[in-house]
């Protein structure tokens, strides 16, 4: 086996904008010589793609597929260079065969997606790599949510009525309930709360919250004996804001999240957000 490193692999990317799986096998066939690896790659056919490497991918589509019994779903977040690409039928063709494949699959992360076979001796990386250069475009694959332990749903929403979907929301709730689904996903999908619940903030980013709270609140002077109180109600606005269950719903305002949740006696597992190029 040649002497190469995982850091020669990711050079080698690089370098070619190749797959992980090509870069691999030209650093056997090169013995390890990057130099080498990189002439092979060339050599079949791999120099278009290279030139696009350094190019920003920042927009494109997130799609969503939802199995009918809403069991299962997954979000795929798929990017290019222009809008055009974007909201063209190959590059959204692309995207759902993704999507598929996801969920026929289940790969653990996104290494694991890029690596597997979408077509018989075809990996989801090479897929990506040929629609890069049937498209003239860098194309990324780099995100990807699946959830398949409870009723899963999902909202699209469009940024501008020509382009596909921009931002993709799933949820999972312990028990049937499409209505209030839709709802708290078009609220996540407005409102971008970055966790679930309070237990879900890591505690260093309390504390680093805590310390703001209590530099500002002393920077404007404020009595030593009301700091702790002040610096309190700033975390708490802080929980309000950053988590779902915390924030007020978008559809009632007098209520949170967790409250709506609450009445309908439903549980929200989880969920995630996908903003192309955020």
């Amino acid at each position: 086996m040649a002497n190469y490193t995982a850091a020669d692999v990711k050079k080698l990317r690089e370098l070619t904008g190749a797959g992980m799986m090509d870069c691999k096998k030209a650093l056997d066939e090169a013995e390890g010589n990057v130099d080498k690896a990189v002439e092979a790659l060339r050599i079949k056919g791999q120099k278009g793609v290279a030139k696009r490497e350094g190019r920003s991918a920042e927009n494109g589509a997130v799609v969503s597929l939802i199995a009918d019994d809403n069991t299962s779903g997954v979000l795929v977040e798929l990017k290019c260079e222009t809008d055009f690409v974007a909201k063209g039928d190959k590059f959204q063709a692309a995207a759902a065969d993704i999507a598929k494949h996801v969920a026929a699959t289940s790969p653990a992360d996104i290494d694991a997606l890029l690596a597997s076979e979408i077509e018989a001796g075809k990996t989801v990386q090479a897929f990506v790599d040929e629609a890069n250069a049937n498209l003239g475009e860098k194309i990324v694959l780099d995100r990807f949510a699946q959830f398949a332990d409870g009723f899963v749903f999902s909202y699209m929403h469009r940024t501008m009525p020509d382009l596909p979907p921009q931002i993709g929301v799933l949820v999972e709730l312990d028990k049937a309930d499409a209505d209030l689904a839709k709802g708290v996903a078009q609220h996540i999908a407005a409102f971008a709360p970055k966790y679930l619940s309070r237990e879900d903030v890591p505690a260093e980013v309390v504390e680093a919250e805590r310390r703001v709270a209590e530099e500002t609140t002393r920077a404007e002077g404020k009595p030593e004996a009301a700091l702790p109180k002040i610096v309190e109600g700033r975390v708490n606005g802080f929980f309000k804001e950053a988590t779902l269950l915390g924030q007020p719903y978008a559809l009632d305002n007098k209520k949170s999240v967790q409250q709506v949740l609450d009445e309908a006696g439903v549980t929200l597992k989880r969920f995630t957000r996908i903003k192309v190029g955020i």
